[in-house]
């Protein structure tokens, strides 16, 4: 890593650094989801859409970009597949804190490694994008990494694989709307809005919320908005200035992340099943890169 950022350009750097927050926010973010163990994930998810909203309208104004929100709104094709993605990213977004919260940080960390085997796979389904030999070994590898969890513990990883599918699909619609990532995640998140407001207004009026009884959890519920959002600023700033192979190797950098806290500071369980899973996993993308890296070079 060290040597990377010796042998690049300034601008280079800089969006090695970028990507370097981006993904290790990404990787510590079980962190901050374990200090709300007083509210559900439900009522996380509620005030991640509501304040990342708010930050998001936030970063737009200053910068003056408040004009571009109106843009998606001449299609109504756009504002349906915006509804669609939002409610994907809301899914993710559920299943991903329930599992931090219920201590299976390690099952969401194989998630987020199927997911860049998954894109290429929804290329082939729905972009009828051509796979090589070394991407259907890499699948494959994959699909026996699954099976195995199946096989060992009696139950389909439903975690991993709706992390990795929901981001998945979400990358794969977002691709075809013409609407850049900040500006998206501000319709989407208006979009939810609604439905998080009602939610928390019920709670609060009944009193089975944890918003507004301690200032400590409220700041930690409205900060929700900012750690979602944050690390998608500097992603931009990263994908501006780095190839896509470069981004491509530090997005394992998340999981990797998160893999290691699910065993070492919150002790989960990581059995021989686990380290057969997680080895065909990885096998596949290695294979996975090497290819990648492969068809960049002779781009």
């Amino acid at each position: 890593m060290i040597d990377f950022f010796r042998s690049q350009s300034l601008d280079k750097q800089i969006g090695g650094l970028y990507a370097l927050l981006t993904y290790g926010s990404w990787g510590f973010l079980p962190i901050y989801w374990k200090l709300l163990y007083t509210a559900s994930a439900l009522e996380i998810l509620a005030h991640r859409m509501l304040w990342s909203m708010v930050f998001v309208f936030g970063l737009l104004a200053v910068q003056k970009r408040l004009n571009e929100i109106l843009e998606p709104f001449k299609s109504s094709k756009n504002i349906w597949l915006l509804l669609f993605t939002a409610f994907l990213l809301g899914c993710n977004w559920f299943v991903y804190i329930y599992a931090v919260n219920t201590d299976q940080v390690i099952e969401a960390s194989l998630g987020y490694y199927i997911n860049p085997l998954l894109n290429v796979l929804m290329g082939f389904i729905f972009l009828r994008e051509r796979l090589n030999f070394l991407q259907c070994m890499a699948l494959g590898l994959a699909t026996l990494g699954v099976l195995n969890f199946l096989w060992d513990f009696g139950s389909l990883p439903w975690i991993a694989l709706s992390l990795s599918s929901t981001f998945a699909l979400y990358g794969l619609v977002r691709k075809v709307i013409p609407v850049k990532p900040l500006v998206g995640l501000l319709i989407e998140t208006v979009l939810l809005a609604p439905l998080a407001i009602i939610m928390i207004s019920i709670w609060m009026i009944d009193g089975s919320g944890s918003f507004g009884k301690q200032w400590e959890t409220d700041l930690l519920l409205i900060g929700a908005g900012v750690v979602t959002s944050l690390p998608l600023l500097w992603f931009v700033n990263a994908a501006k200035r780095l190839r896509y192979t470069t981004m491509g190797f530090f997005q394992y950098l998340a999981p990797s992340l998160n893999l290691l806290l699910g065993i070492f500071l919150y002790n989960e369980p990581f059995t021989q099943a686990h380290i057969i899973t997680f080895s065909l996993i990885w096998s596949g993308l290695a294979i996975f890169s090497i290819n990648l890296f492969n068809e960049h070079q002779h781009a």
